[in-house]
């Protein structure tokens, strides 16, 4: 068999589902043929990410013609004819796909939570989602939540396979013998408290409200810090106009996207790992900072409740009260508790492997084959 993986949507600073398709695009030449289609101006990243792979660099730089083109070309194109299967992972696929295509279907947010996101692509994203539902062979849910929500949301005609992300174990591990250097090169200091947050800056994420529960949490913790790691998203303006006001804003600093070689670092040194987004299709951060042991706060009766189960405290969605108190109680856990928390953390962490989801995958691909 040979799979085709479209790339052509991963920006040069991946997060979530570009990170996603990344990982699959580095490990999937391990066990399959497989073909990267990715833009004219991107193929050199691609070959030092998956060497085993063999590349396609036709699709338009571009975002508006890269879409118009994988809708109305790609699908009978030699990129579609070499191979056996298609691989669209992140909602989209072509409109005249000469093969059996596989769709990876991320959250349903667009459906449920449009204020997410900017109306243009809600627009065009739920257009593209109710196609895959109807004319894809194969949907690729990232966990049960999407499963399930999907179902409920969107007519569906094609079988779903639930493949959840996973992580790198040795990279994302407990101990970093270069965390000092790294923390000194970024100029950062190893002796400072901090909260850290990871993710893309948007609404989405709940960076407001954990601003409010930090000024909060800041009151009775005199020399904690909070730490923001991410690159700017869509709606970023609300963040920075918070930012600016914070009460204790100069106990809060902004990072930028981190490299791959500092991430694993900050979450180890990290007092507590925050991630209150209001709603996420799987929550990588999570599953990085489980690894790795970190306590972590995060968002009750989410996908990340599925993913931490009892290694996490919660705290509900959108609540600034209960978060400051769920970070508080984390920052106050008796060391010996906390010790038995990061245990059971990383023994969490280590069900979710990306062995585990390429191999899902693959399963995917051989059910859309027939």
């Amino acid at each position: 068999m040979r799979v085709g993986l479209d790339v052509s949507a991963v920006p040069a600073q991946p997060a979530g589902a570009g990170r996603y398709i990344v990982e699959l695009a580095h490990r999937l030449p391990g066990h399959v043929a497989t073909n990267l289609f990715t833009r004219s101006t991107d193929t050199e990243r691609w070959r030092e990410i998956a060497p085993g792979a063999q590349l396609s660099g036709r699709a338009p730089s571009n975002r508006a013609l890269r879409l118009l083109y994988e809708r109305e070309i790609l699908g009978r194109s030699e990129a579609m004819k070499s191979v056996d299967v298609w691989h669209s992972p992140h909602y989209t696929m072509p409109h005249h796909s000469s093969r059996p295509t596989v769709v990876t279907i991320h959250d349903l947010t667009f459906f449920t939570n449009p204020e997410w996101h900017e109306s243009s692509k809600v627009r065009y994203f739920r257009q593209a989602i109710r196609f895959a539902a109807k004319h894809a062979d194969v949907l690729i849910c990232v966990s049960d939540f999407t499963a399930r929500l999907l179902a409920d949301t969107v007519p569906t005609l094609a079988p779903i396979v639930v493949a959840p992300h996973g992580v790198d174990l040795q990279r994302f591990s407990t101990s970093g013998i270069d965390d000092e250097v790294l923390f000194a090169q970024s100029g950062l200091s190893t002796t400072t408290p901090y909260v850290l947050f990871v993710g893309t800056l948007e609404p989405r994420k709940g960076l407001d409200v954990l601003l409010h529960a930090f000024a909060e949490l800041a009151r009775d913790n005199d020399d904690i810090e909070l730490w923001i790691a991410g690159q700017a998203g869509w709606g970023e303006g609300s963040f920075t106009s918070l930012l600016e006001r914070h009460p204790v804003r100069n106990r809060i600093r902004k990072l930028g996207f981190v490299s791959d070689e500092l991430l694993p670092a900050l979450l180890r040194g990290a007092e507590v790992v925050a991630y209150p987004s209001r709603g996420e299709g799987f929550g990588l951060p999570v599953l990085e900072a489980m690894a790795v042991g970190a306590s972590v706060v995060t968002s009750a009766k989410t996908v990340m409740a599925e993913i931490a189960g009892s290694v996490a405290h919660y705290a509900a969605p959108g609540d600034a009260g209960e978060l400051a108190q769920a970070l508080a109680d984390a920052l106050a856990e008796p060391p010996r508790s906390r010790k038995a928390r990061m245990t059971a953390a990383r023994l969490r962490a280590q069900q979710f492997t990306w062995e585990a989801s390429v191999a899902q995958h693959l399963e995917a691909y051989r059910i859309a084959q027939g």
